[in-house]
């Protein structure tokens, strides 16, 4: 029988994971510039913890959770995102008792949904995310977002797009809820079955609808901007004065809405720009959700958070044609010929390397000429070659890869020198 890789997820090869490791030190480095300490949750939770957050009537909860019953009889669910997991952890732990507020956060690790797999998403992908959770300051806000543009920047990326919307507090929400029952109910025979489900759960999922997005309700449907109150108003004008002040630059669409039921007040989404992203352009997302914490049994607790794809940061990247470096090139190859090289060369190999010298050797007993075609490959700088005559010599031939030079340096001098002609 013959195994394959599961449908919707990739093997990463190491021709590619260390372009995800320069991604992920990327990620490590802003996060420490901006003190956010990484936080790690199980990969999996109680059904229930993303019912009551993402929301039952989301796409993730009704068609892409994967659910499953384990031995104790308990419905337990792969993490379809980082957030419900992050502020269940926040609640159960007590750590909005810590002396320093807000309680700065992020993640890094593989979530699970099923959908239909595309290009840059799988079955299987991997989030960044950032958690700030304690503060209702609109600055707090800014400085999310502000992270998240870091993070692209500073992978290279140009071509972004900021847009924000206010999703208002409870008061604005209930209001424009009940504008949009008013105003969708008499036609919602016309809508996808998920659509009629929702017009009384949770009517502003309707306009994050795919299947009906061309229907002519969905351009003329009330918009929210036009339900908030005083404060929500406030709250977003100062979100926008503070992203001023940052000079990071955003565009208001009154139609973003998120597709998780935790969401309110300050919602935005990032977006690749460039011409050969593809379709579908966003790269990340995120929001506030003052609320969930007290949602999962904890004290009143506003957090704000967003999560990005690595997988599509990667797509990005390749869209604009940037990349990384190339990948680190080996700093020695030894070439050993003969039984009695074998155990000089090996013994080289752990000296260089514990002086930090990125260094290998063949283990597959080639001759000559394919050992140093192998070193070629590994765009090795230096080669060592070690025979029987230099191990009665005590000496070893050192050839520098770059501009073809030789010479004889003494074993007892190899790591010394190697490491100064490398500085």
């Amino acid at each position: 029988m013959n195994f394959k890789v599961p449908r919707g997820t990739q093997d990463i090869l190491p021709t590619e994971t260390w372009k995800w490791q320069k991604v992920e030190r990327i990620i490590n480095e802003v996060c420490d510039l901006y003190r956010y300490q990484e936080i790690r949750t199980p990969m999996f939770e109680q059904t229930e913890l993303f019912q009551r957050t993402v929301g039952d009537t989301t796409d993730i909860v009704q068609k892409e959770m994967y659910t499953f019953t384990d031995r104790g009889n308990r419905s337990l669910t792969l993490r379809p995102e980082g957030t419900a997991s992050v502020v269940r952890s926040f609640v159960e732990h007590k750590m909005f008792g810590y002396p320093d507020q807000p309680v700065k956060l992020y993640y890094t690790g593989p979530m699970f949904r099923y959908e239909r797999q595309q290009a840059g998403r799988y079955r299987q992908f991997v989030q960044f995310g950032v958690e700030a959770i304690g503060s209702a300051d609109p600055a707090i806000d800014a400085e999310v977002i502000g992270l998240a543009m870091d993070v692209y920047k500073r992978a290279g990326l140009t071509e972004l797009k900021l847009i924000i919307n206010s999703l208002g507090d409870t008061d604005s929400r209930k209001e424009h809820r009940e504008a949009l029952v008013s105003h969708f109910n008499p036609h919602i025979a016309e809508f996808c079955s998920d659509c009629q489900s929702r017009i009384e759960k949770n009517p502003l999922r309707i306009l994050d609808c795919k299947v009906d997005s061309g229907n002519p309700l969905m351009a003329s449907a009330p918009s929210l901007a036009d339900y908030l109150n005083e404060e929500s108003a406030s709250y977003f004008e100062n979100v926008k004065s503070y992203l001023d002040d940052a000079g990071i630059p955003y565009v208001v669409d009154a139609n973003l809405v998120r597709g998780l039921d935790y969401y309110n007040h300050t919602a935005f989404e990032i977006m690749s720009t460039s011409s050969g992203f593809g379709a579908i352009t966003t790269l990340c997302g995120g929001g506030r959700y003052n609320g969930l914490a007290e949602e999962i049994g904890g004290p009143p607790a506003p957090g704000i958070g967003f999560a990005m794809s690595i997988e599509r940061l990667l797509l990005a990247m390749e869209a604009e044609g940037k990349s990384f470096t190339d990948e680190p090139a080996l700093d020695v190859y030894i070439v050993t010929l003969g039984d009695s090289a074998r155990r000089p060369g090996f013994k080289l190999l752990g000296e260089l390397r514990a002086a930090d010298i990125r260094s290998d050797m063949d283990y597959m007993d080639r001759k000559m000429k394919a050992q140093m075609k192998s070193a070629d490959r590994l765009e090795a700088k230096t080669v060592i070659i070690i025979g029987e005559d230099e191990v009665a010599e005590g000496v070893a031939q050192v050839k520098n890869m770059v501009d073809g030079t030789q010479e004889k340096i003494p074993f007892a001098e190899l790591v010394v020198t190697i490491k100064n002609k490398l500085k």
